[in-house]
Protein backbone atom coordinates (compact mmCIF):
# COMPACT_ATOMS: atom_id res chain seq x y z
CA UNK A 1 0.00 0.00 0.00
CA UNK A 2 1.57 3.23 -1.24
CA UNK A 3 1.36 6.42 1.36
CA UNK A 4 -1.27 7.76 -1.05
CA UNK A 5 -3.66 4.96 -0.21
CA UNK A 6 -2.26 4.78 3.18
CA UNK A 7 -4.18 7.70 3.80
CA UNK A 8 -7.77 6.65 2.54
CA UNK A 9 -10.16 5.77 4.96
CA UNK A 10 -11.14 2.31 5.91
CA UNK A 11 -14.75 2.90 4.59
CA UNK A 12 -13.64 4.26 1.41
CA UNK A 13 -10.69 0.53 1.06
CA UNK A 14 -13.71 -1.34 1.94
CA UNK A 15 -15.78 0.26 -0.56
CA UNK A 16 -13.21 0.29 -3.35
CA UNK A 17 -12.90 -3.24 -2.99
CA UNK A 18 -16.47 -4.21 -3.11
CA UNK A 19 -16.97 -1.92 -6.15
CA UNK A 20 -14.06 -3.48 -8.13
CA UNK A 21 -15.93 -6.89 -7.86
CA UNK A 22 -19.19 -5.01 -9.15
CA UNK A 23 -21.45 -4.45 -6.02
CA UNK A 24 -23.76 -1.63 -7.63
CA UNK A 25 -24.35 -0.18 -3.64
CA UNK A 26 -20.61 -0.18 -3.54
CA UNK A 27 -19.91 1.77 -6.57
CA UNK A 28 -22.70 4.34 -5.86
CA UNK A 29 -21.05 5.16 -2.20
CA UNK A 30 -17.75 5.23 -4.00
CA UNK A 31 -19.00 8.02 -6.28
CA UNK A 32 -20.80 9.78 -3.73
CA UNK A 33 -17.33 10.36 -1.85
CA UNK A 34 -15.48 11.06 -4.62
CA UNK A 35 -18.46 13.65 -5.51
CA UNK A 36 -17.95 15.31 -2.30
CA UNK A 37 -14.73 14.64 -1.72
CA UNK A 38 -15.62 12.35 1.47
CA UNK A 39 -12.47 11.40 3.25
CA UNK A 40 -11.03 11.45 -0.40
CA UNK A 41 -9.60 14.18 -2.99
CA UNK A 42 -13.16 15.70 -4.95
CA UNK A 43 -13.41 14.26 -8.66
CA UNK A 44 -16.64 14.79 -10.39
CA UNK A 45 -14.66 12.09 -13.04
CA UNK A 46 -14.01 9.49 -10.55
CA UNK A 47 -17.91 10.01 -9.71
CA UNK A 48 -18.94 9.93 -13.46
CA UNK A 49 -16.66 7.31 -13.42
CA UNK A 50 -18.45 4.95 -10.47
CA UNK A 51 -21.85 6.64 -11.08
CA UNK A 52 -21.74 5.21 -14.41
CA UNK A 53 -20.94 1.64 -13.48
CA UNK A 54 -23.69 1.76 -10.91
CA UNK A 55 -26.28 3.13 -12.97
CA UNK A 56 -25.72 0.36 -15.71
CA UNK A 57 -26.66 -2.06 -13.27
CA UNK A 58 -29.88 -0.51 -12.69
CA UNK A 59 -29.48 1.51 -9.57
CA UNK A 60 -31.89 3.78 -9.39
CA UNK A 61 -30.25 6.32 -7.02
CA UNK A 62 -26.67 6.30 -9.10
CA UNK A 63 -29.03 6.63 -12.57
CA UNK A 64 -30.22 10.05 -10.73
CA UNK A 65 -27.46 11.16 -9.40
CA UNK A 66 -25.90 10.38 -13.19
CA UNK A 67 -28.63 12.23 -14.58
CA UNK A 68 -27.92 15.26 -12.18
CA UNK A 69 -24.12 15.48 -12.93
CA UNK A 70 -24.82 15.32 -17.08
CA UNK A 71 -27.45 18.61 -16.39
CA UNK A 72 -25.80 20.66 -14.51
CA UNK A 73 -22.37 19.84 -16.53
CA UNK A 74 -20.57 18.16 -13.49
CA UNK A 75 -17.45 16.24 -14.90
CA UNK A 76 -18.86 15.91 -18.08
CA UNK A 77 -20.27 18.85 -20.94
CA UNK A 78 -23.48 19.60 -19.81
CA UNK A 79 -25.89 17.48 -21.82
CA UNK A 80 -30.23 17.56 -20.90
CA UNK A 81 -30.84 14.41 -23.16
CA UNK A 82 -28.15 12.40 -21.28
CA UNK A 83 -29.70 13.93 -18.15
CA UNK A 84 -33.16 12.44 -19.04
CA UNK A 85 -32.24 9.33 -20.65
CA UNK A 86 -31.11 8.86 -16.92
CA UNK A 87 -33.87 10.33 -14.88
CA UNK A 88 -35.90 8.28 -16.64
CA UNK A 89 -34.64 5.09 -16.26
CA UNK A 90 -35.10 5.82 -12.42
CA UNK A 91 -38.25 7.66 -12.79
CA UNK A 92 -39.33 4.42 -14.34
CA UNK A 93 -38.32 2.77 -10.94
CA UNK A 94 -40.06 4.98 -9.14
CA UNK A 95 -37.56 7.21 -7.87
CA UNK A 96 -39.19 10.63 -6.60
CA UNK A 97 -36.35 12.95 -7.16
CA UNK A 98 -36.25 11.39 -10.37
CA UNK A 99 -39.81 12.09 -11.45
CA UNK A 100 -39.46 15.23 -10.51
CA UNK A 101 -36.66 16.53 -12.16
CA UNK A 102 -37.84 14.40 -15.12
CA UNK A 103 -41.20 16.42 -15.08
CA UNK A 104 -38.81 19.68 -14.55
CA UNK A 105 -37.27 19.12 -18.28
CA UNK A 106 -40.36 18.01 -19.77
CA UNK A 107 -42.00 21.09 -18.36
CA UNK A 108 -38.95 23.77 -19.96
CA UNK A 109 -38.28 21.45 -22.83
CA UNK A 110 -34.56 20.86 -21.74
CA UNK A 111 -33.37 17.64 -23.61
CA UNK A 112 -37.07 16.49 -24.33
CA UNK A 113 -39.59 18.37 -26.56
CA UNK A 114 -41.41 20.51 -24.35
CA UNK A 115 -44.77 18.44 -23.13
CA UNK A 116 -47.15 19.57 -20.04
CA UNK A 117 -48.71 16.74 -19.87
CA UNK A 118 -45.51 14.39 -19.55
CA UNK A 119 -44.32 17.36 -16.86
CA UNK A 120 -47.65 16.88 -15.25
CA UNK A 121 -47.04 12.68 -15.39
CA UNK A 122 -44.55 12.77 -13.85
CA UNK A 123 -44.87 15.42 -11.33
CA UNK A 124 -47.94 13.81 -10.29
CA UNK A 125 -45.57 10.48 -9.38
CA UNK A 126 -43.56 11.90 -7.11
CA UNK A 127 -46.17 14.15 -5.63
CA UNK A 128 -48.23 11.22 -4.90
CA UNK A 129 -44.67 9.67 -2.85
CA UNK A 130 -44.91 13.44 -0.77
CA UNK A 131 -42.39 15.05 -2.80
CA UNK A 132 -43.03 18.61 -1.63
CA UNK A 133 -41.25 19.69 -4.73
CA UNK A 134 -43.44 18.41 -6.78
CA UNK A 135 -46.55 18.95 -5.25
CA UNK A 136 -45.98 22.66 -4.82
CA UNK A 137 -45.45 22.37 -9.35
CA UNK A 138 -48.47 20.75 -9.44
CA UNK A 139 -50.29 23.17 -7.55
CA UNK A 140 -48.86 26.00 -9.80
CA UNK A 141 -50.34 23.90 -12.93
CA UNK A 142 -53.55 23.56 -11.98
CA UNK A 143 -53.15 27.09 -10.83
CA UNK A 144 -52.13 28.59 -14.56
CA UNK A 145 -53.90 25.52 -16.43
CA UNK A 146 -50.89 23.99 -17.68
CA UNK A 147 -51.25 20.62 -18.76
CA UNK A 148 -54.49 20.24 -17.34
CA UNK A 149 -57.55 22.35 -17.00
CA UNK A 150 -57.36 25.26 -14.69
CA UNK A 151 -58.92 24.15 -11.10
CA UNK A 152 -57.91 26.56 -8.01
CA UNK A 153 -59.21 24.14 -5.67
CA UNK A 154 -56.52 21.32 -6.74
CA UNK A 155 -53.97 23.97 -7.18
CA UNK A 156 -54.79 24.98 -3.06
CA UNK A 157 -54.81 20.96 -2.18
CA UNK A 158 -51.59 20.73 -3.59
CA UNK A 159 -49.84 23.61 -2.53
CA UNK A 160 -51.35 22.97 1.10
CA UNK A 161 -49.44 19.58 0.68
CA UNK A 162 -46.55 20.65 -0.04
CA UNK A 163 -46.95 23.87 2.71
CA UNK A 164 -47.61 21.63 5.40
CA UNK A 165 -43.79 19.96 4.94
CA UNK A 166 -42.72 23.16 5.03
CA UNK A 167 -41.74 23.96 1.30
CA UNK A 168 -41.38 27.67 1.23
CA UNK A 169 -42.44 27.79 -2.24
CA UNK A 170 -45.74 26.73 -1.56
CA UNK A 171 -46.41 28.38 1.52
CA UNK A 172 -45.51 31.45 -0.01
CA UNK A 173 -48.31 30.20 -3.17
CA UNK A 174 -50.82 29.28 -0.86
CA UNK A 175 -50.19 32.75 0.91
CA UNK A 176 -50.88 34.58 -2.23
CA UNK A 177 -54.37 32.66 -2.87
CA UNK A 178 -55.87 33.35 0.74
CA UNK A 179 -54.95 36.62 -0.08
CA UNK A 180 -56.83 36.91 -3.23
CA UNK A 181 -59.48 34.39 -2.46
CA UNK A 182 -58.67 32.32 -5.19
CA UNK A 183 -59.47 28.51 -4.68
CA UNK A 184 -60.33 29.33 -0.81
CA UNK A 185 -62.08 32.13 1.03
CA UNK A 186 -60.04 35.19 1.45
CA UNK A 187 -58.63 35.64 4.39
CA UNK A 188 -55.25 37.81 4.90
CA UNK A 189 -54.59 37.41 8.47
CA UNK A 190 -54.20 33.07 6.89
CA UNK A 191 -52.34 34.85 3.96
CA UNK A 192 -50.07 36.58 6.18
CA UNK A 193 -49.35 33.10 8.87
CA UNK A 194 -48.52 31.79 5.50
CA UNK A 195 -46.28 34.44 3.72
CA UNK A 196 -44.57 34.73 7.52
CA UNK A 197 -43.53 30.51 6.94
CA UNK A 198 -41.72 31.07 4.21
CA UNK A 199 -40.23 34.44 4.89
CA UNK A 200 -38.78 33.24 7.85
CA UNK A 201 -37.43 30.40 5.67
CA UNK A 202 -35.73 32.79 3.88
CA UNK A 203 -38.07 32.70 0.81
CA UNK A 204 -37.13 35.93 -0.80
CA UNK A 205 -40.43 36.49 -2.69
CA UNK A 206 -42.06 36.13 0.87
CA UNK A 207 -39.78 38.33 2.33
CA UNK A 208 -40.62 41.18 -0.11
CA UNK A 209 -44.39 40.89 0.25
CA UNK A 210 -44.41 40.88 4.15
CA UNK A 211 -42.01 44.19 3.70
CA UNK A 212 -44.57 45.92 0.78
CA UNK A 213 -48.10 45.10 4.00
CA UNK A 214 -45.70 46.44 6.79
CA UNK A 215 -44.62 49.59 4.56
CA UNK A 216 -48.25 50.51 3.09
CA UNK A 217 -50.62 49.33 6.17
CA UNK A 218 -51.89 46.70 4.61
CA UNK A 219 -53.66 44.14 6.67
CA UNK A 220 -50.44 44.24 8.69
CA UNK A 221 -49.72 47.63 10.64
CA UNK A 222 -47.58 50.47 9.13
CA UNK A 223 -44.28 49.44 10.50
CA UNK A 224 -41.39 51.17 8.63
CA UNK A 225 -38.48 49.22 10.86
CA UNK A 226 -40.35 45.94 9.55
CA UNK A 227 -41.05 46.73 6.34
CA UNK A 228 -36.88 47.35 5.83
CA UNK A 229 -35.77 44.57 7.80
CA UNK A 230 -37.71 42.37 5.39
CA UNK A 231 -36.95 44.55 2.15
CA UNK A 232 -33.23 44.02 3.95
CA UNK A 233 -33.14 40.31 3.77
CA UNK A 234 -34.52 40.00 0.77
CA UNK A 235 -32.14 42.74 -0.35
CA UNK A 236 -28.85 40.39 0.55
CA UNK A 237 -30.17 37.43 -1.41
CA UNK A 238 -30.15 39.70 -4.68
CA UNK A 239 -34.07 40.25 -4.61
CA UNK A 240 -34.12 43.18 -6.92
CA UNK A 241 -37.06 44.34 -6.36
CA UNK A 242 -36.65 44.65 -2.50
CA UNK A 243 -33.02 46.37 -3.30
CA UNK A 244 -35.49 48.99 -5.40
CA UNK A 245 -37.60 49.66 -2.57
CA UNK A 246 -34.76 49.97 -0.06
CA UNK A 247 -33.25 52.73 -2.25
CA UNK A 248 -36.90 54.22 -2.42
CA UNK A 249 -37.55 54.26 1.39
CA UNK A 250 -33.53 55.53 1.60
CA UNK A 251 -34.34 58.18 -1.03
CA UNK A 252 -37.59 59.64 0.35
CA UNK A 253 -36.81 59.12 4.20
CA UNK A 254 -39.82 56.76 4.73
CA UNK A 255 -39.30 55.32 8.12
CA UNK A 256 -35.44 56.54 8.33
CA UNK A 257 -33.67 59.56 7.82
CA UNK A 258 -33.20 60.03 4.24
CA UNK A 259 -29.92 58.76 2.64
CA UNK A 260 -29.29 59.45 -0.54
CA UNK A 261 -25.87 57.45 -1.02
CA UNK A 262 -27.71 54.37 0.52
CA UNK A 263 -30.75 55.16 -1.61
CA UNK A 264 -27.82 54.79 -5.28
CA UNK A 265 -26.01 52.16 -3.55
CA UNK A 266 -29.57 50.03 -3.38
CA UNK A 267 -30.73 51.53 -6.72
CA UNK A 268 -27.32 50.41 -8.36
CA UNK A 269 -27.59 46.81 -7.24
CA UNK A 270 -31.00 46.43 -8.56
CA UNK A 271 -29.95 47.90 -11.92
CA UNK A 272 -27.28 45.62 -11.97
CA UNK A 273 -29.55 42.73 -11.93
CA UNK A 274 -31.78 44.81 -14.82
CA UNK A 275 -34.62 46.46 -12.78
CA UNK A 276 -35.50 48.66 -14.94
CA UNK A 277 -37.69 51.26 -12.64
CA UNK A 278 -33.67 51.46 -10.51
CA UNK A 279 -32.63 51.98 -14.11
CA UNK A 280 -34.71 55.11 -14.90
CA UNK A 281 -34.27 56.32 -11.28
CA UNK A 282 -29.97 56.16 -11.63
CA UNK A 283 -31.18 57.90 -14.71
CA UNK A 284 -32.50 60.43 -13.40
CA UNK A 285 -30.18 60.84 -10.12
CA UNK A 286 -27.51 61.83 -13.16
CA UNK A 287 -29.43 64.01 -15.52
CA UNK A 288 -30.62 66.26 -12.28
CA UNK A 289 -27.81 65.93 -9.41
CA UNK A 290 -24.45 65.48 -11.03
CA UNK A 291 -25.65 66.76 -14.67
CA UNK A 292 -23.76 63.55 -16.25
CA UNK A 293 -25.84 63.24 -19.09
CA UNK A 294 -24.06 60.45 -20.69
CA UNK A 295 -24.71 58.24 -17.91
CA UNK A 296 -28.04 59.21 -17.38
CA UNK A 297 -28.54 58.13 -21.12
CA UNK A 298 -27.07 55.16 -20.45
CA UNK A 299 -29.40 54.09 -17.66
CA UNK A 300 -32.38 55.32 -19.39
CA UNK A 301 -31.27 53.41 -22.56
CA UNK A 302 -31.22 50.31 -20.02
CA UNK A 303 -34.59 50.68 -18.85
CA UNK A 304 -35.90 52.19 -22.11
CA UNK A 305 -34.90 48.83 -24.08
CA UNK A 306 -36.87 46.76 -21.41
CA UNK A 307 -39.82 48.73 -22.26
CA UNK A 308 -40.02 51.25 -18.98
CA UNK A 309 -41.73 54.33 -20.53
CA UNK A 310 -40.89 56.68 -18.34
CA UNK A 311 -36.91 55.64 -19.27
CA UNK A 312 -38.11 56.07 -22.82
CA UNK A 313 -39.68 59.49 -22.36
CA UNK A 314 -36.49 60.39 -20.63
CA UNK A 315 -34.42 59.15 -23.00
CA UNK A 316 -36.10 61.19 -25.90
CA UNK A 317 -36.18 64.10 -24.15
CA UNK A 318 -32.39 63.90 -24.05
CA UNK A 319 -32.34 63.57 -27.89
CA UNK A 320 -34.74 66.20 -28.14
CA UNK A 321 -32.46 68.93 -26.25
CA UNK A 322 -28.94 67.53 -27.38
CA UNK A 323 -27.94 66.14 -23.81
CA UNK A 324 -25.17 63.85 -23.52
CA UNK A 325 -25.80 62.86 -27.29
CA UNK A 326 -26.08 65.28 -30.40
CA UNK A 327 -29.80 66.86 -30.63
CA UNK A 328 -31.55 63.89 -32.71
CA UNK A 329 -35.24 64.92 -33.53
CA UNK A 330 -36.57 61.57 -35.25
CA UNK A 331 -34.77 59.55 -32.53
CA UNK A 332 -36.71 61.42 -29.94
CA UNK A 333 -39.97 61.19 -31.64
CA UNK A 334 -39.13 57.20 -32.09
CA UNK A 335 -38.83 57.07 -28.13
CA UNK A 336 -41.74 59.73 -27.75
CA UNK A 337 -43.79 57.01 -29.50
CA UNK A 338 -42.81 53.74 -27.94
CA UNK A 339 -43.63 55.45 -24.58
CA UNK A 340 -46.59 56.90 -25.69
CA UNK A 341 -48.21 54.05 -27.15
CA UNK A 342 -47.73 52.48 -23.44
CA UNK A 343 -49.76 55.01 -21.88
CA UNK A 344 -47.14 57.53 -20.99
CA UNK A 345 -49.37 60.62 -20.89
CA UNK A 346 -46.33 63.21 -21.29
CA UNK A 347 -44.88 61.51 -24.11
CA UNK A 348 -48.50 61.28 -25.75
CA UNK A 349 -48.99 65.25 -25.06
CA UNK A 350 -45.29 65.83 -25.96
CA UNK A 351 -46.03 63.88 -29.68
CA UNK A 352 -49.45 65.81 -29.86
CA UNK A 353 -47.26 69.11 -29.84
CA UNK A 354 -44.44 67.38 -32.54
CA UNK A 355 -47.36 66.76 -34.78
CA UNK A 356 -49.21 70.27 -34.48
CA UNK A 357 -46.07 71.85 -35.57
CA UNK A 358 -44.68 69.44 -37.36
CA UNK A 359 -41.12 69.47 -35.26
CA UNK A 360 -39.56 66.16 -35.89
CA UNK A 361 -42.18 64.99 -37.67
CA UNK A 362 -44.36 66.07 -40.38
CA UNK A 363 -47.10 68.72 -40.02
CA UNK A 364 -49.95 66.69 -39.31
CA UNK A 365 -52.92 68.24 -37.27
CA UNK A 366 -55.05 65.74 -36.89
CA UNK A 367 -52.50 62.87 -35.50
CA UNK A 368 -51.81 66.08 -33.29
CA UNK A 369 -55.15 66.27 -32.29
CA UNK A 370 -55.80 62.15 -31.59
CA UNK A 371 -52.67 61.97 -29.31
CA UNK A 372 -54.13 65.05 -27.05
CA UNK A 373 -56.93 63.52 -26.93
CA UNK A 374 -55.54 59.85 -25.62
CA UNK A 375 -54.00 62.17 -23.13
CA UNK A 376 -56.83 64.68 -21.90
CA UNK A 377 -58.62 60.66 -21.46
CA UNK A 378 -56.20 60.06 -19.06
CA UNK A 379 -57.05 63.70 -17.08
CA UNK A 380 -54.29 65.15 -18.14
CA UNK A 381 -55.19 68.69 -17.85
CA UNK A 382 -52.93 70.61 -20.51
CA UNK A 383 -53.72 68.22 -23.33
CA UNK A 384 -57.71 68.68 -22.21
CA UNK A 385 -56.65 72.38 -23.15
CA UNK A 386 -55.24 71.76 -26.29
CA UNK A 387 -57.51 69.13 -27.70
CA UNK A 388 -59.80 72.33 -27.08
CA UNK A 389 -57.90 74.87 -28.94
CA UNK A 390 -57.68 72.36 -32.39
CA UNK A 391 -61.77 71.78 -32.02
CA UNK A 392 -61.90 75.93 -31.38
CA UNK A 393 -60.16 76.19 -34.62
CA UNK A 394 -61.99 76.61 -38.18
CA UNK A 395 -59.44 75.20 -40.31
CA UNK A 396 -58.73 72.34 -37.67
CA UNK A 397 -58.88 68.92 -37.89
CA UNK A 398 -62.46 68.54 -36.34
CA UNK A 399 -64.12 71.72 -35.86
CA UNK A 400 -66.50 71.69 -32.65
CA UNK A 401 -67.08 74.60 -30.54
CA UNK A 402 -69.22 72.80 -27.85
CA UNK A 403 -66.51 69.84 -27.94
CA UNK A 404 -63.84 72.81 -27.36
CA UNK A 405 -65.63 74.02 -24.39
CA UNK A 406 -66.24 70.98 -23.24
CA UNK A 407 -62.54 70.07 -23.25
CA UNK A 408 -61.77 73.65 -21.58
CA UNK A 409 -63.67 72.66 -18.99
CA UNK A 410 -62.43 69.88 -17.79
CA UNK A 411 -58.79 71.25 -18.07
CA UNK A 412 -60.46 73.99 -15.99
CA UNK A 413 -61.52 72.04 -13.36
CA UNK A 414 -58.18 70.69 -12.98
CA UNK A 415 -56.94 74.50 -12.45
CA UNK A 416 -55.69 74.64 -15.52
CA UNK A 417 -55.33 78.47 -15.85
CA UNK A 418 -55.69 79.16 -19.59
CA UNK A 419 -58.80 77.39 -19.61
CA UNK A 420 -60.23 79.26 -16.90
CA UNK A 421 -59.21 82.48 -18.88
CA UNK A 422 -60.95 80.86 -22.03
CA UNK A 423 -64.01 79.93 -20.37
CA UNK A 424 -63.98 83.55 -18.74
CA UNK A 425 -63.64 84.85 -22.37
CA UNK A 426 -66.80 83.14 -23.21
CA UNK A 427 -68.87 83.61 -20.70
CA UNK A 428 -68.32 87.29 -21.16
CA UNK A 429 -68.91 87.29 -24.56
CA UNK A 430 -71.43 84.84 -25.13
CA UNK A 431 -69.59 82.54 -27.37
CA UNK A 432 -71.13 79.33 -27.78
CA UNK A 433 -72.64 79.89 -24.10
CA UNK A 434 -74.87 81.60 -22.77
CA UNK A 435 -73.48 85.24 -21.48
CA UNK A 436 -73.11 85.65 -18.05
CA UNK A 437 -70.71 87.93 -16.50
CA UNK A 438 -71.18 86.62 -12.86
CA UNK A 439 -69.97 83.14 -14.65
CA UNK A 440 -67.24 85.09 -16.29
CA UNK A 441 -65.98 86.70 -13.29
CA UNK A 442 -65.39 83.61 -11.23
CA UNK A 443 -63.48 81.72 -14.09
CA UNK A 444 -61.44 85.06 -14.45
CA UNK A 445 -60.86 85.02 -11.06
CA UNK A 446 -60.14 81.40 -11.13
CA UNK A 447 -57.08 82.25 -13.88
CA UNK A 448 -56.19 85.56 -11.91
CA UNK A 449 -55.11 84.18 -8.96
CA UNK A 450 -52.49 81.59 -10.70
CA UNK A 451 -51.26 84.55 -12.28
CA UNK A 452 -52.68 84.54 -15.21
CA UNK A 453 -52.26 88.33 -16.46
CA UNK A 454 -54.89 88.97 -19.17
CA UNK A 455 -57.02 87.51 -16.72
CA UNK A 456 -56.23 89.76 -14.21
CA UNK A 457 -56.52 92.06 -16.68
CA UNK A 458 -60.45 91.43 -17.66
CA UNK A 459 -61.06 90.58 -13.68
CA UNK A 460 -59.81 94.28 -13.08
CA UNK A 461 -61.95 96.10 -15.78
CA UNK A 462 -65.16 93.94 -14.58
CA UNK A 463 -63.94 95.34 -10.83
CA UNK A 464 -63.95 98.47 -12.14
CA UNK A 465 -67.30 98.71 -13.86
CA UNK A 466 -68.83 96.68 -11.15
CA UNK A 467 -69.60 93.94 -14.29
CA UNK A 468 -70.65 90.68 -12.47
CA UNK A 469 -69.77 91.54 -9.23
CA UNK A 470 -70.15 94.38 -7.10
CA UNK A 471 -68.01 97.73 -7.92
CA UNK A 472 -64.82 97.72 -6.41
CA UNK A 473 -62.24 100.24 -7.04
CA UNK A 474 -59.59 98.94 -4.46
CA UNK A 475 -59.87 95.61 -6.14
CA UNK A 476 -60.07 96.43 -9.79
CA UNK A 477 -56.74 98.63 -8.67
CA UNK A 478 -54.97 95.67 -7.73
CA UNK A 479 -55.97 93.04 -10.76
CA UNK A 480 -54.78 95.82 -13.22
CA UNK A 481 -51.80 96.44 -11.76
CA UNK A 482 -50.83 93.29 -11.12
CA UNK A 483 -51.58 93.03 -14.76
CA UNK A 484 -49.64 96.18 -16.09
CA UNK A 485 -46.55 94.41 -14.04
CA UNK A 486 -46.69 91.81 -16.21
CA UNK A 487 -46.80 94.29 -18.95
CA UNK A 488 -50.62 93.38 -20.37
CA UNK A 489 -50.98 96.41 -23.12
CA UNK A 490 -54.14 98.76 -22.47
CA UNK A 491 -53.58 97.39 -18.23
CA UNK A 492 -51.37 101.07 -17.34
CA UNK A 493 -53.77 103.40 -18.88
CA UNK A 494 -56.54 101.45 -16.81
CA UNK A 495 -54.50 101.76 -13.35
CA UNK A 496 -54.16 105.60 -13.93
CA UNK A 497 -57.79 105.66 -15.06
CA UNK A 498 -59.29 104.07 -12.13
CA UNK A 499 -56.98 105.85 -9.52
CA UNK A 500 -58.61 109.21 -10.82
CA UNK A 501 -61.98 107.48 -9.72
CA UNK A 502 -60.82 106.58 -6.40
CA UNK A 503 -60.58 108.88 -3.25
CA UNK A 504 -56.89 109.20 -1.79
CA UNK A 505 -57.85 107.25 1.27
CA UNK A 506 -58.71 104.05 -0.66
CA UNK A 507 -56.23 104.39 -3.39
CA UNK A 508 -53.78 104.59 -0.55
CA UNK A 509 -54.93 101.51 0.75
CA UNK A 510 -54.96 99.60 -2.74
CA UNK A 511 -51.37 100.63 -2.91
CA UNK A 512 -50.47 99.11 0.67
CA UNK A 513 -52.38 96.11 -0.31
CA UNK A 514 -50.22 96.06 -3.70
CA UNK A 515 -47.26 96.52 -1.43
CA UNK A 516 -47.60 93.53 0.73
CA UNK A 517 -48.89 91.60 -2.62
CA UNK A 518 -45.54 92.23 -3.97
CA UNK A 519 -42.89 91.95 -0.37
Amino acid sequence: MDAAEASYTADYLRLKGLAGKGHANAQHSLGFMYFNGQGIAQSYAQALHWYGLAAAQGLEHAQYNLGVMCQKGQGVAQDFTQAAHWYLKAAEQGYAAAQYNLGWLYAKGQGVAQDSSQAMLWFSRAAEQGDAGAQNNLGMMYDNGKGVPQDFVQAINWYRKAAEQGYARAQFNLGLRYDNGQGVPQDRQQANGWLRKAAEQGYAPAQFNLALRHENGEVLPQDYRLAIAWYRRAAEQGHASSQFNLGLIYDNGRGVPGDKQAALSWYAKAAGQGHAAAQHNLGLHHEHATQDYARALMFYRQAAEQGFPAAQYQLAHLHAQGQGVPANEPEAVFWYRKAADQGHVRAQFDLGLRYEHGQGVPQDVGLALEWYRRAAEQDYAPAQYMQGVLHDRDDGPAPDSVQACACYRRAAAQGHSMAQFVLGLRHDNGQDVPQDYVAACAWYALAAQQGHARAQFNLGLMAASGQGAPLDLQQAYLWLSMAAAAGVAGAEKAVLQTAARMRDADLAQARQRLAALSA
